[in-house]
Parts: C-alpha cells; sequence; structure tokens
C-alpha cells in the first residue's frame, strides 16, 4: 500500500514536471519571435533624400578626381575634396563647380614644392589646412589656395623610436591649435600649436587584451615579457571638431568583441565606442541616453545583405545643425543620424549603384541643411536634401535647444503625425511638458517611450506635491501600520506560547501562527514542526497559496519603474512556477535522505519546505507596493527586499532539511548538492516521459487515422 502511494506521488510530479516543460517551452517560443525595433527609425519618412551626384565632369574639372578620401565645407558653403590619386585639394563654390585646385606650390625656401598624396583637409575661418600624409606633413593655405606655411613632422620623446607621422585628418579649433590623427600613432590624437610645437597627446584608445592573455603573462619569466608583443592603444581614422570646440573622433580598430560587448551593455563610458567625443583635454563627454549607445548598426546578426554582419565600421563623422551629428558605416554604406543626448534620429542608405545608394563611402560633410557623401569607388559625392520630415524634426530640436517649450510640443507632435513609432519624439514632447510643470501629463509620453530615467523625475515631482498635501496623514498611516505589526508579533507570540503549554490537538489558527515562529527561530522551530507536530499539510498548502499570490500580485502590481514593457505571467504559470520546484525539491531530497539514513519522511520535508516559503509573502507583497511609489534611485532598495525574501527562503529550507533529517553541516551540504542534482535527473525522465507519451498519442492517433481512411 505505500509502495503505490509512493508511486502514484512519483507518477503525479512526473506528469506536472512534463506539463510545466510544456508550458515553458511554449512560452519562450513566443519570447523568441518578439519583434522589437530597438529604438531605430529605419522605416521612418525619409529625413533626407538623394538630390543630385556630382562628378569630376559636373565640377568642371579636366583632370577626373582619382581616390578622394576626405569632404569638407566652409563657412560660406565652399565645398573642398581631398583627391589623393592626383595629389590635389579640388575647392568647389556652393553649386559645386570648380574654383581652383591646389597642387604645388613655393615653399617658404623659395623652392618648387607639391602635395604628396593628401588624405585630409580642413578648413578654420581664414586657412586651409591639408594633411599632406604622402610628404608627412601638414601644409596651411589661405581661402584662396595661396601658399602660407609647412608644418613638419612634430617631435618628441613622447613618440617612441621608429615611430612614423602619417596624418590623415585634422581639426582646428577657435584657437588654432591643431588636433592631427596620424595613421600609425597609437598613442593618441596629436595636438600642436599652430606654429607646430608639439603639446601633447589626447585620447588614447584603452588597450583590448584577453583574459587568456592577461592570465597567461602571470606566468611569463621576466625575459619572456621583454620580448611579448607590445601592446599598444588602437589609432583613429577622422577627426572633426564642433563650434563650441568639442571634438569627435572616430576608429574602426578596435576588437570587434569589445565594441559588440559595450554595445549590448549599453556601455556610457565610451571606453570601446568606435565614435567618441572629446573635450581639448581628451576626457570623454559624449552623452549616450539614447536607448543603444551611437554606434551605428546594433542588430549585429544582418545588415545590407546576407553577408554583412557585425559591428558598424565607421570611418568619418560631421557636424549638422542643433547639436545633431552623423557617422557613416564604411561596412553597410549607411548613415547614421544623432542628437546631442546620443538619440538616434534616422538611418538610410544601402549598397547599390542607383540614386542614394553607395559602393564605397569614404566621407560625410554637412552643407547648411544639405547632406554630402563622397563615394571613393565613383570618385563623386551624392547630395542628400533634407525632407520635410526632416525640417520639422530639426525644428523641434531647435525648439528644445531655445526653451520654447510649446513650440516643441507642437513640432513633436507634427512628427508623430508622421512617424507614430519614432520614440524620441514621444520623449521630447515629455521632456517639454515636464519643463512646462505638466508632470502628470508628461507620465504616459515617457512610457510610450519606455524612457524610466525620464519617468522617474516626473513622477518624483508628483511625489513631492502629494507629500506634501497629505503629509500628516502619510506619517500617521506609517505609525499605524507599525502599531499594527508589533500587536500582530504579541498576537502571534501569545497564541504559540498557548499552543505550546496547553497540551492539547493544535487548532488551524495556531498551525498557521507558528510559521511566523519558524521564519526566526529555524532550529527549534523545525524541531518542533516535525517532533512536537506544531504544524499540518493543511497550514503548508496555506502557505503554498498566499506564495503563489504573492507572486501573481508581484507579475500584475509591479511598479512602472520595474516593469516598463508591463509584462506579466498568469495565474497558472504563477502556480506551475511554484508547485513544480518545490515537489521536485521535496520528492528528490526524499528520495535521496532514504538511501542516507534520514529521519523525515516525504510528509515532513514537504511541511518544512512549505513553511518556509512564508518569508516570500511577507516581502513580497510591501516590495510590490514599494515599486509602485518608488523613483530610480530607489528601485535598488525594492530589488534588495525581494532578494532578501529568496535568500531568507533558501536559508531555512538548508536548516529546515538538516533539522528534519537531523544532520550534521557537512553531510546536509552534501545532501542539497545531491538533492539538486536529483532535481535535474528528474526532470530529464520527465522529458523523457512527456516525449513518449506524445509518440504514443501520434501512434494511436496515426493508427485511428489509418482504420478510418482504410474503412
Amino acid at each position: 500500500m505505500k509502495a503505490a502511494k509512493i508511486f502514484c506521488i512519483i507518477l503525479a510530479v512526473l506528469m506536472l514536471a512534463s506539463f510545466a516543460t510544456v508550458i515553458v517551452g511554449a512560452s519562450s517560443a513566443y519570447q523568441t519571435y518578439t519583434y522589437s525595433i530597438g529604438g531605430y527609425a529605419l522605416h521612418s519618412p525619409d529625413a533626407y533624400t538623394a538630390d543630385i551626384v556630382v562628378d569630376s565632369e559636373y565640377m568642371g574639372l579636366s583632370t577626373p578626381i582619382n581616390a578622394p578620401n576626405d569632404l569638407v565645407t566652409d563657412d560660406k558653403q565652399n565645398v573642398y575634396i581631398a583627391d589623393t590619386g592626383n595629389n590635389r585639394i579640388v575647392c568647389l563654390d556652393r553649386y559645386y563647380k570648380l574654383k581652383f585646385t591646389i597642387s604645388s606650390f613655393v615653399n617658404t625656401q623659395g623652392v618648387s614644392d607639391s602635395l604628396t598624396a593628401p588624405e585630409g583637409v580642413f578648413v578654420s575661418k581664414d586657412r586651409i589646412w591639408v594633411c599632406d600624409t604622402g610628404a608627412s606633413r601638414i601644409v596651411v593655405f589661405d581661402r584662396n589656395g595661396n601658399f602660407l606655411k609647412i608644418i613638419e613632422a612634430p617631435e618628441s620623446n613622447l613618440f617612441g623610436d621608429n615611430s612614423l607621422y602619417k596624418p590623415v585628418a585634422i581639426a582646428v579649433d577657435q584657437y588654432n591649435r591643431l588636433f592631427v590623427v596620424s595613421s600609425t600613432t597609437y598613442q593618441g590624437i596629436i595636438v600642436m600649436t599652430e606654429q607646430g610645437e608639439f603639446t601633447g597627446f589626447i585620447g588614447a584608445q584603452a588597450v583590448t587584451i584577453s583574459a587568456w592573455e592577461i592570465l597567461w603573462r602571470r606566468f611569463r619569466t621576466e625575459d619572456q615579457q621583454d620580448q611579448e608583443q607590445e601592446y599598444v592603444s588602437t589609432e583613429f581614422n577622422n577627426i572633426t571638431i564642433d563650434s563650441d570646440g568639442f571634438i569627435y573622433v572616430t576608429t574602426s580598430s578596435i576588437a570587434e568583441g569589445s565594441v559588440m560587448g559595450a554595445i549590448t551593455g549599453k556601455s556610457a563610458d565610451g571606453k570601446y565606442m568606435p565614435v567618441k567625443m572629446l573635450n581639448t583635454n581628451g576626457d570623454e563627454i559624449m552623452k549616450r541616453n539614447g536607448f543603444w549607445p551611437p554606434a551605428g548598426e546594433i542588430d549585429f546578426s544582418t545588415g545590407t545583405t546576407d553577408t554583412i554582419t557585425g559591428v558598424s565600421t565607421i570611418t568619418d563623422a560631421a557636424i549638422g545643425e542643433e547639436g545633431t551629428w552623423s557617422i557613416i558605416d564604411a561596412k553597410r554604406q549607411r548613415i547614421y543620424t544623432y542628437d546631442s543626448n546620443g538619440n538616434l534620429l534616422f538611418a538610410f542608405g544601402d549598397i547599390g549603384t542607383m540614386l542614394g545608394n553607395l559602393t564605397s563611402i569614404e566621407a560625410i560633410t554637412y552643407q547648411d541643411s544639405k547632406m554630402l557623401v563622397l563615394d571613393k569607388t565613383s570618385c563623386a559625392f551624392t547630395v542628400f536634401k533634407r525632407t520635410e520630415y526632416g525640417n520639422i524634426l530639426v525644428e523641434a530640436i531647435a525648439a528644445e535647444n531655445d526653451q520654447d517649450f510649446n513650440l516643441a510640443i507642437n513640432k513633436w507632435t507634427e512628427v508623430l503625425k508622421r512617424n507614430s513609432n519614432f520614440d524620441a519624439a514621444y520623449v521630447g514632447i515629455g521632456q517639454a511638458m515636464y519643463r512646462n510643470g505638466q508632470y502628470e501629463e508628461s507620465l504616459q509620453y515617457f512610457e510610450a517611450a519606455y524612457d524610466t530615467e525620464n519617468w522617474s523625475k516626473s513622477f518624483q515631482e508628483i511625489r513631492k506635491e502629494a507629500m506634501s498635501k497629505y503629509f500628516l496623514l502619510l506619517i500617521v498611516g506609517i505609525v499605524a501600520i507599525i502599531v499594527a505589526v508589533v500587536y500582530a508579533n504579541k498576537f502571534i507570540d501569545k497564541v504559540n506560547k498557548k499552543a505550546a503549554t496547553s497540551g492539547r490537538k493544535r487548532t488551524f489558527g495556531e498551525e498557521l501562527a507558528y510559521g511566523f515562529y519558524v521564519i526566526v527561530h529555524p532550529f527549534d522551530g523545525f524541531w518542533d514542526l516535525k517532533h512536537e507536530k506544531r504544524g499540518s499539510v493543511r497550514a503548508s498548502i496555506v502557505f503554498i497559496a498566499v506564495t503563489i499570490i504573492a507572486f501573481y500580485y508581484q507579475a500584475i502590481g509591479q511598479g512602472y519603474l520595474l516593469n516598463p514593457e508591463g509584462a506579466y505571467a498568469s495565474l497558472w504559470v504563477q502556480i506551475i512556477g511554484v508547485l513544480v520546484p518545490l515537489m521536485l525539491f521535496v520528492l528528490s531530497n526524499w528520495c535521496l535522505t532514504t538511501l542516507f539514513e534520514g529521519e523525515g519522511s516525504f510528509k515532513d520535508i514537504f511541511i518544512a519546505c512549505s513553511y518556509s516559503l512564508l518569508p516570500i509573502p511577507m516581502l513580497l507583497v510591501p516590495a510590490t507596493i514599494l515599486s509602485n511609489v518608488c523613483t530610480n534611485s530607489e528601485k535598488d532598495i525594492v530589488g534588495f527586499i525581494s532578494t532578501l525574501a529568496f535568500i531568507w527562503l533558501g536559508l531555512l529550507i538548508f536548516f529546515g532539511t538538516q533539522v528534519t533529517h537531523d544532520y550534521s553541516m557537512g553531510k546536509n551540504i552534501v545532501t542539497i548538492l545531491g538533492t539538486a542534482i536529483g532535481m535535474i535527473f528528474i526532470m530529464f525522465i520527465a522529458l523523457l516521459f512527456s516525449t513518449l507519451v506524445g509518440k504514443m498519442i501520434s501512434l494511436v492517433t496515426n493508427i485511428i487515422t489509418e482504420i478510418q481512411y482504410r474503412m
């Protein structure tokens, strides 16, 4: 009879576990195919549209451009191209017609000289600065193309032995300080005065070393360490500067794994980011407050074609209006544009030969509201004009920058009319309302964009107002709760003491009350629970039910900050989530301890584990309530309370098992580990069982179908 009961229990648990496996499997299948736009507005209305392709014939050049490397504009909207293959700089007017070229000149020694494979050009207020890469120098001209001076390679002990100097990009601030990117210099960006005096390096890129290499270096001798590969910083590939003197630099040499980890981890420090914003001291100051940090593509598994995967190859950056800026991805021939907070505004571009597509994107610059994109293969640049949608987008950002919040709300609303999936518009409206003092109205817009940071700020202001109005009532409520807890604790102690000395059969209420004694006095509590019969199965069932309800309440009642997407699990899932692990542990522990002189029966283990669940509802329910009134800075406290509940549960199960079976500490640890292994084994058996049942059902179904067909 006893063996039959045991068999029934095992069969029930196996069926329950197998059913849970099916439920979890079905749930995960739905989660796998959840669609996410990841904050990208790739399918929004076009912010820019291709207008014309400017080639050598259009420019009026007798010698076609060959292997161009850079493209910039000046404050008069003139366009400058570093025509590397022809050893010259081509200057065009605002309509892309030839003004002049710079190739040869008479240097300061009165000797005829010429440019050699220039790869970079920058135009300041009154000068044209050329990276004469082949000759390893900077050559300076006035805005009419007349030679002014040559800045030779800087000299310093900081460059190291046998170092090469190959300037490929340059930016100059309002004080004529030079920031030079050398393709063979790893110490960072070279900073010089306008006279060419070297003042130092800034912005050196962090070195990427694998964990294995760090470990292996610890075991090498000094001689081996001297002979090993020297780890140096990654070089930059391009540079630009905005009107405030902030420097944007790009690199494509960081290890792809490091970049991928920084993007998926939503790193804000920029340590392994392919684009950085630096001040003149070299400090990284870029704001990365968007859904993903500015780094181009974030869906690494796909690209423009099936063969393009991995992180973007960022090779240039350009400064637009109202703090907007763009980068180019040479791998996907795509352009990404962000605002000053790092929010992606739009992305466009593709590989191809049609108007607007590119084959070898090389450089990008802004010409007022237009965007010019250089293609190295075609030796031409495409002019992209900003559309109505793009104009409204920039006007909305401008209204924010001017703190005209009512206008900003109107402009962002116009953006949403054209692109209802644009998260930055919801955030923009919410921020404008926040600054107008419309805190409650702003919440729904932050919620639409899942912007928990700004939502928290608005909610904090609402909470301040509520606390100022109901401060006395809040104090009275807190005092009332404390008093109620104290009196409830005294009442429970009284009930437990009375039950301990009465000598009669325990009532249901006394069995429930004893649970509160067990969780704070585990050794005495679990001993009496088994030997004095202070607990019962019916009380255990109540504790299990209350735990299920607590988990369900957490699923449906958690505050926005802890559950911004409003995800929740059904009551049925919560029942499975509590019962299956509980019964697996009880069954596995009982099976194991019967072989290792355990003194607890199946019933004793079940009651001990069920009583151990009590901290879950005790702490989870208050934590869920607090999650509805906490801010971002406080949600860690809520998480700590929930974590404390599970730690408490784990300790109670551990000591409950030890007392129930009268084990030593060491033997109990081994038993707990064996129980965990047993749970895995039971789940494996359950999976086989469910698979076997499924095949049997399929076989019977096929036989019935075949018989019906034959008849």
